[in-house]
């Protein structure tokens, strides 16, 4: 076969070509080595190192003065000698000012400011029914644009239970209560903090004795019984004092002339709002709470049609019970300590009876100081009574949701429970007892008058919010110290997951759903034994600055794009945190880089993390920290600029 393919192989076997292919391949690379030692020659310039001063690795990168010595000929020019200037050069751009902060602190007297709840403003509103102490928040060119300060001196709060019995008075410089209610045993003043002996207007001997009264009348200990409302709760000690019977209790009281009382409640770590019973309704879903309560509120409980009773009605489960203590219960042994007519009471009194009766409430007993009234677990009895005795007060209709409460006017008709197939059925089905009840399906769910959410829904989304939280806490190592935090914060709540996973640390969570969710999930919380309230978050919220030590939010800065403006959201989330609080945010990463610059200039601590999912997943995690600053001290403030 003839070779003519295995041109250069030089390994070739044939006898005659042998001698002959080695000679060629000899040739040819002598000729390759030479071609290249020339090249390399011909481009090489000719060097000599003179001197020079040895130096290690370690003496470059620790020893910068080390000297080196380098002698090379004219071909090249010395290292010394280099020049890095540029050539052409592009004149500066003109100076401009420096920008001012972007977010400033506000001026020191702006330390308690609620801005929808703003005293100076109020004014301007009606005084019928207490109107003008409702929500009335500033127009839009009248919202700061800067950060409230805490006031000079501010402490963390005593940790839970301590701070149930104490406050630091820096931190709620007001003393009118420890004047104005002395007799009362709600606050007293001692050296450096406040103290709360647990006493009230109706319970002079303590809010745990007053409560082991009621429960000689109302069982609270079996779980049947876990969320409750207090009407004009003072310094929340009736709330307080529920905690240790696993009672969670939403307390609200307007901000009026005793100063500080919603404040006071909030610095011992106890679930507290800024509100008022007067024109709107109250910001909770219908069938939200197992018990209302009032004691010596001065709410004018049987005028106005009873509209007051109503909205209590509305806000009660099926079956759940309304107490009453102070004016007129008792009125026989009290009216003179309470300077009024024997006959002004009686008649107050069966104003409360006859209203009771139009809602088909069923008074259980009266006991000394204490009334206890329960709504029916149904509407079968009151609608057989209304068509018999031709009762006034009428059902609301179909048009009006009992479960939309955000500046919704009060109304005399009494909202209609859910039908039932069965005279002992519960309207909208009964409630497990706690603890049990915050895993069960909730009622509005299993019954699927929650479009689109289903059981299935409702377990993943627990099981969920179990994982992301254990993941929160391996991030934040603060909400992952038992005890560092007492009041929680959650912006966009939807089933409540986030606060259930918590259930176990010592904190209370205010579970927020939005009213521009898709979804009212805020019955479902309630339905867990958990509370909470809607929000406008384009809005001040109705609470303190520095009420919460913890906030977090899911997809928040989403739901409002185009809503409102990223920097009053981010402003009154700064109102409403603790100095040295955390925020924990989850949201698109592109949505949570603009609320980090923001953050940036609010002298927070931000960084910006994985999803718990890992790295690949869009929606990120910002965690953040609010750094500790105050007023300037008292003698600075009087020459500030207010």
């Amino acid at each position: 076969m003839a070779n003519t393919n295995n041109f250069l192989n030089c390994t070739s076997k044939k006898p005659n070509t042998l001698i002959t292919n080695l000679y060629f391949c000899t040739f040819a690379t002598f000729l390759f080595t030479l071609s290249y030692f020339l090249g390399l020659w011909h481009n090489y310039p000719t060097t000599t190192v003179a001197t020079a001063t040895v130096a290690t690795a370690s003496n470059l990168c620790f020893n910068p003065t080390t000297n080196f010595t380098t002698t090379t000929t004219s071909a090249v020019p010395s290292l010394t000698n280099l020049e890095f200037a540029a050539h052409h050069n592009m004149p500066d751009p003109p100076p401009t000012a420096a920008r001012g902060p972007h977010l400033p602190p506000c001026a020191w007297s702006y330390y308690e400011y609620t801005p929808c709840e703003d005293q100076k403003r109020s004014l301007q509103f009606p005084r019928a029914r207490l109107a003008y102490r409702e929500r009335h928040c500033p127009a839009a060119e009248d919202v700061l644009r800067c950060r409230i300060p805490a006031p000079y001196g501010y402490k963390q709060p005593l940790r839970w239970p301590a701070s149930r019995d104490a406050a630091w008075f820096a931190n709620a410089p007001h003393k009118e209560l420890t004047v104005e209610k002395k007799g009362q045993n709600w606050v007293r003043f001692e050296g450096d903090r406040f103290k709360f002996p647990g006493g009230g207007t109706m319970f002079p001997r303590g809010a745990d004795r007053y409560i082991d009264d009621i429960g000689k009348l109302v069982n609270l200990r079996d779980g049947s019984i876990r969320t409750a409302i207090d009407t004009g709760c003072g310094v929340a000690s009736f709330g307080a004092y529920l905690l240790s019977r696993d009672i969670l209790t939403v307390s609200f009281a307007p901000r009026d002339t005793h100063i500080s009382q919603v404040q006071f409640a909030l610095e011992r770590g106890v679930p507290a709002l800024i509100g008022i019973l007067a024109s709107i309704r109250l910001p909770y879903p219908s069938r939200a709470f197992d018990l209302a309560h009032c004691s010596r509120c001065l709410i004018p409980w049987g005028k106005y049609e009873g509209v007051y009773l109503t909205e209590v009605d509305r806000v009660l489960r099926p079956g759940g019970y309304w107490i009453l203590s102070g004016p007129p219960i008792n009125y026989q042994s009290h009216w003179r300590g309470w300077e009024r007519t024997r006959e002004s009471l009686r008649d107050e009194q069966d104003e409360i009876e006859d209203v009771a009766k139009s809602l088909c409430w069923k008074k259980l007993v009266q006991k000394d100081d204490l009334a206890v009234w329960q709504k029916p677990t149904n509407h079968v009895h009151c609608k057989l009574k209304r068509k018999i005795f031709k009762t006034s007060r009428p059902f609301c209709g179909e048009a009006q949701d009992p479960d939309t409460a955000w500046y919704t006017k009060l109304d005399t008709c009494l909202t209609p429970l859910p039908e039932v197939k069965d005279i002992k059925e519960i309207s909208g089905g009964g409630l497990s007892k706690w603890p049990k009840r915050l895993t069960s399906i909730p009622p509005r769910i299993r019954s699927e008058s929650l479009e689109g959410i289903t059981a299935e829904m409702f377990t993943e989304n627990t099981r969920i919010w179990k994982k992301r939280v254990a993941y929160y806490k391996r991030l934040d190592h603060q909400l992952a110290e038992r005890g560092r935090y007492r009041n929680l914060l959650d912006m966009n709540s939807y089933l409540g997951g986030f606060a259930a996973a918590l259930v176990d640390d010592p904190v209370w969570v205010m579970n927020i759903v939005p009213v521009e969710a898709e979804i009212n999930t805020l019955g479902v919380v309630y339905e867990r034994g958990l509370i909470g309230t809607y929000q406008n978050w384009c809005e001040a919220m109705s609470t303190y600055p520095r009420t919460y030590d913890f906030i977090h939010g899911d997809s928040v800065f989403s739901l409002y794009q185009n809503r409102c403006d990223m920097v009053d959201i981010l402003l009154e989330m700064d109102r409403i945190l603790r100095p040295e609080g955390s925020v924990i945010l989850r949201d698109d990463v592109d949505v949570l880089t603009k609320v980090k610059s923001i953050a940036d200039e609010m002298q927070w601590d931000v960084r910006i993390t994985d999803h718990e999912e890992g790295p690949y997943e869009r929606q990120k995690i910002l965690i953040a920290v609010k750094e500790y600053w105050t007023a300037p001290p008292p003698e600075r403030n009087q020459h500030s600029k207010h």
